[in-house]
């Protein structure tokens, strides 16, 4: 095949395989006509020397069988010389011995018995073997037609891009520069009504922006100074400027292009084992053509080996295997375009196979079923310790946090105007808290496995701990030199589509565990706003990886959801990882399935296009095997005897054509599948 980008061009130019296979269908295809209709009726017309027709017929049919028919052949003998016999092999066989066979019946009818003449001439299939080219590349135009349009949801997502951007100068002047010469640092500025460039964060102004490309939501979202934008939503009402961060390929809307485009080259288990079969089946069918020819050879009379040739060319026409080998492809190929355009980022197409069959879901609590946006709730200082202090302190180690519920305090420290300190020694005990030196002390902030680590003993807030959890928010210890110093609550709301997910895969018949590293108490008043009955409270990042393998040591099936650091051990062990959008590279780089809206109905939504696509190759699958099942023994002609029916090897090129045809257009259906 010839070489395709990685990632489609956004542009309307046609594919180049399909131009040239275009070119040659149509230059063509009047010498097929005139040489069919010739040898079907012309020459009751037109009085030709018998010894002429051959030659005439060679002479016409010659463009079609070796000019358009070229690549054919080229291809057809490098899968012989690598051994990877596929469809180009029956192809190349069985046109170029009905051409072989006509030449030497047009330049030597002498080597021929006397058998083999009728009405005055050796009978020749120049016809046949340009008729058989012709409806080949015809049924490679459609296919390749057809197989444009699945990379039409990467165009189309190339397509939101703008062309330029706005660059501010040192000097305050203003430029508008193509889009692939922006780099990081930049000062863009949006007006109303433009796209936003490329990723970054807003240095002034303030303005509503259009996010519907990324989380699919209508309303836009007021963004500020300080918010970060992302390149290709659409800045409504006011002025913005901003200072570029991501460009290129590091650009969110690049990644996505970038995964659907690897998940659509990928291939699925199925189709590694239909194209296993592919090989082991062209073989089969090259051994069944030659027994047709020496079957009919010997035992079909005078003309028998005659009537062989023509009915082994059929066998090698009909049973092209390329139905079976666009079976799986197509389907994988439109699913990952249809999940593109709702917000589903397949990274491989096992991905798509392995999701219908999950049955456990273990979810993340903080951003995957909370906005995973806390907002401070209170501090709450041990005997001798002011509140004020106890924030002071937890801001000041949590400045080196990615955490959200960090984030948190930081910004509350600061809203309330608390001088921070930087920690030093700062450590990140994924999933259970931090650690680090301030102002020369030993500080310790995290849920109680962390202070047990620490050797803290915590009953002394143990009831004011208790009573917030039970409210839903998330308490973490704040500790120095060994010393409980307070407590600090944090609360998350859950995401308004959580409640309409978790009950959506429940009627799936799908188990729903949480496991989230926040305490018991919290996780289990979360869970009961939700309907989860199985809650795993105060776990590590190892504690979840050991309970995804727990699952599955039980012959569960699971899918970990999760947006964190601290998941991405987890899953990348389940079975299908499925990611937040809205969360951390590490956990969308350990995941097979990515929602780029960050909203866990699109897991259901998810596994119904799973369940859509796997029933679609099937489909295409058995359809690509019934054909040949029953189109390999009418060509051989096994139905001769009882019914005098043989198969032209024209009639056996168009049928192949049509059963890919046939697969492709299955696999087109899926762009119409409601979810």
């Amino acid at each position: 095949m010839t070489l395709e980008p990685v990632v489609p061009l956004d542009t309307n130019e046609e594919n180049p395989e399909l131009q040239d296979f275009a070119r040659r269908f149509w230059y063509t295809l009047p010498f097929t006509v005139i040489v069919t209709a010739l040898t079907m009726f012309g020459y009751r017309l037109v009085e030709v020397p018998f010894s002429w027709e051959n030659w005439i017929e060679f002479v016409i049919a010659l463009p079609t069988i070796v000019w358009a028919g070229q690549p054919f052949y080229i291809r057809g003998w490098q899968s012989i010389v690598h051994r990877s016999p596929n469809m180009w092999t029956l192809i190349g066989l069985g046109t170029g011995a009905a051409f072989i066979y006509s030449v030497v019946a047009t330049v030597a009818p002498e080597a021929f018995p006397l058998s083999f003449i009728k009405d005055g001439r050796i009978g020749t299939y120049f016809e046949a073997a340009a008729v058989i080219i012709s409806l080949t590349l015809l049924g490679q135009v459609l296919e390749l037609k057809a197989r444009s349009q699945t990379s039409a949801a990467i165009k189309s997502l190339l397509g939101l891009a703008p062309k330029t951007a706005r660059r501010i100068h040192d000097d305050g002047s203003e430029e508008d520069i193509p889009l692939g010469t922006v780099h990081v640092g930049d000062l863009l500025r949006i007006r109303p009504g433009e796209k936003v460039p490329v990723d970054g964060v807003i240095t002034e102004g303030g303005s509503a922006v259009d996010e519907s490309m990324l989380t699919g939501e209508p309303i836009p979202v007021m963004k500020k100074v300080g918010d970060r934008v992302i390149g290709a939503t659409i800045n409504t009402t006011g002025s913005l400027v901003m200072r570029s961060e991501k460009v290129g390929a590091e650009t969110v809307l690049s990644q996505i292009v970038q995964m659907v485009a690897q998940a659509q080259r990928s291939r699925a288990p199925m189709q590694r084992m239909a194209d296993t079969v592919s090989g082991y089946f062209v073989v089969a069918v090259v051994g069944v053509a030659v027994l047709t020819l020496l079957a009919w050879g010997f035992l079909g009379g005078p003309q028998g080996w005659l009537f062989g040739l023509i009915n082994a060319v059929a066998v090698l026409i009909i049973a092209c295997p390329c139905a079976l080998g666009l079976a799986t492809p197509m389907s994988i190929m439109v699913a990952t375009g249809k999940g593109a355009t709702m917000g589903i980022l397949f990274r491989d197409a096992a991905a798509i196979e392995h999701l219908r069959k999950i049955n456990t879901l273990i979810v993340d609590k903080t951003g995957t079923l909370t906005e995973g946006k806390p907002t401070f709730d209170q501090a709450i200082s041990a005997p001798g310790t002011d509140q004020d202090e106890v924030l002071r302190i937890a801001a000041c180690i949590d400045q080196g946090s990615e955490h959200p519920l960090a984030s948190a305090i930081v910004a509350a420290a600061k809203a309330k105007g608390v001088p921070l300190t930087k920690a030093e020694s700062f450590e990140s005990a994924s999933g259970i808290g931090v650690r680090g030196m301030v102002s020369g002390r030993r500080i310790a902030l995290g849920n109680t496995a962390l202070m047990e680590q620490e050797g803290v003993d915590v009953s002394l807030l143990k009831t004011d701990a208790e009573r917030l959890r039970a409210q839903g928010s998330s308490v973490m210890h704040l500790a120095q030199d060994g010393k409980l110093l307070g407590l600090l609550a944090v609360s998350d709301p859950v995401k308004a589509s959580s409640a309409e997910a978790v009950k959506t895969l429940q009627q799936a018949g799908i188990r729903i565990v949480m496991a989230t590293g926040d305490g018991i108490s919290t996780a289990k008043a979360v869970a009961k706003k939700l309907g989860i009955d199985e809650v795993h409270g105060e776990v590590k990042p190892a504690d979840k990886l050991a309970l995804v393998e727990k699952l599955q040591s039980a012959g569960a099936i699971v899918a970990m959801a999760g947006d964190g650091i601290n998941d991405a051990p987890a899953l990348a062990r389940a079975d299908v990882g499925i990611a937040m959008g809205t969360g951390t590279d590490v956990a969308m780089n350990s995941a097979q399935v990515t929602l780029v809206k960050g909203d866990l109905r699109g897991i259901a939504r998810a596994r119904l296009l799973s369940l859509a696509t796997v029933a679609n190759m099937r489909q295409n699958l058995g359809f690509a095997l019934l054909y040949n099942s029953l189109g390999i023994p009418i060509a051989a002609g096994l139905l001769y005897p009882i019914t005098g029916w043989l198969l032209s090897p024209m009639i056996a090129a168009l049928a192949m054509s049509l059963s890919s045809g046939s697969v492709v257009s299955n696999a087109l259906r899926l762009r119409g599948t409601r979810l």
